[in-house]
């Protein structure tokens, strides 16, 4: 798994330990298909690894991020979220303000339109997100 050897690179670099604990979290992170907050981690962790604590979980997130296997990401709820960057390709979210679901979608118009927005105004696109805001078909109905 490459987010294992960049992340046992990245303890290497800095001085600090490859620990069991963190190796048990960075394989239930990169599990995850979520965007699992801190406390969520936790409670899928503390099942199977009760040793396990909330401040050690909340450390290897931040580490996870630190070393660019993770991304911070606030969806409005009160909560910092993690997206694993398994090199994969760009997406979107749609986020429902209801159940809090999150949904990841791809589509190459909004890609070419934003690009073609960008161009018309002289601006270079380095990165950016798009976050839809609202509710998923079943709060809708709901």
């Amino acid at each position: 798994m490459p987010g294992k050897a960049l992340f046992r690179d990245y303890l290497a670099a800095k001085g600090l330990k490859s620990t069991r604990q963190r190796e048990v979290i960075l394989d239930e992170f990169l599990r995850c298909a979520s965007h699992p907050s801190t406390e969520e981690l936790y409670l899928r962790l503390r099942k199977k690894h009760p040793g396990i604590g909330y401040a050690t979980v909340h450390r290897a997130l931040k580490l996870f991020s630190e070393c660019g296997i993770a991304e911070e990401r606030n969806f409005g709820d009160g909560q910092t979220r993690y997206e694993s960057r398994s090199g994969e390709e760009h997406h979107d979210h749609l986020i429902c303000l209801g159940c809090g679901a999150i949904i990841e979608f791809e589509d190459p118009r909004i890609e070419e339109l934003q690009a073609k927005v960008a161009a018309q105004h002289g601006f270079v696109i380095e990165n950016h997100r798009l976050e839809l805001y609202g509710r998923c078909g079943k709060c809708a109905q709901g």
